[in-house]
């Protein structure tokens, strides 16, 4: 990749955000910022108590995504954030250029059983469903790949530094 970019990792809960965001960053020589590290006390609450999260709770938390995101533009960085919504993402894209998004995707019964086995994490389960009903996938005008959650963290982080220079081989190749 030329300049580096700020990609964001999105997806639904389970699909392994925290775990493949930081494992790109060190194979794109970038800084790795946890999204959820973003969500005010009141957001945790909300959801620990099993509560979807509406669009005035998102709005303040994706402005602070995009800060970071923007405070990183010419220099790179991965940050993780479900951007379940084309609103979402369009929010985060205008904090700065160069933001691209790498959606994990994957069957929905493999990220429930991953869901179930993590430990300490404020999202239950019980919301999977609401996650779903909210995605809305990455668009072809969107600035972003998506990457398979099959395998193990190191494959999925591989596929998705591929599929990274891969799009950007082909934006070079357009322009």
């Amino acid at each position: 990749m030329n300049t580096p970019h700020v990609v964001v990792v999105m997806g639904v809960a389970g699909t392994g955000k925290t775990t493949i965001g930081p494992l790109l960053a060190e194979r794109l020589g970038v800084p790795y910022a946890e999204g959820d590290d973003f969500h005010p006390p009141a957001n945790i609450a909300k959801m620990s108590a099993g509560t979807p999260l509406d669009d005035d709770d998102r709005w303040p938390w994706l402005d602070a995504i995009g800060a970071w995101a923007h405070s990183r533009t010419g220099l790179g960085g991965v940050v993780s954030s479900s951007a379940l919504k084309r609103s979402y993402r369009d929010r985060l894209r205008a904090s700065g250029p160069g933001v691209v998004f790498v959606h994990l995707t994957g069957d929905r019964a493999l990220i429930e059983e991953r869901m179930a086995e993590r430990k300490g994490h404020f999202m239950p389960t019980a919301l999977l469903d609401s996650q779903f009903a909210t995605l809305q996938p990455l668009q072809a005008d969107e600035a972003g790949v998506s990457v398979d959650v099959s395998g193990t963290p190191e494959e999925i982080a591989d596929r998705a530094r591929a599929a990274l220079a891969a799009y950007d081989r082909e934006r070079a190749g357009s322009s």
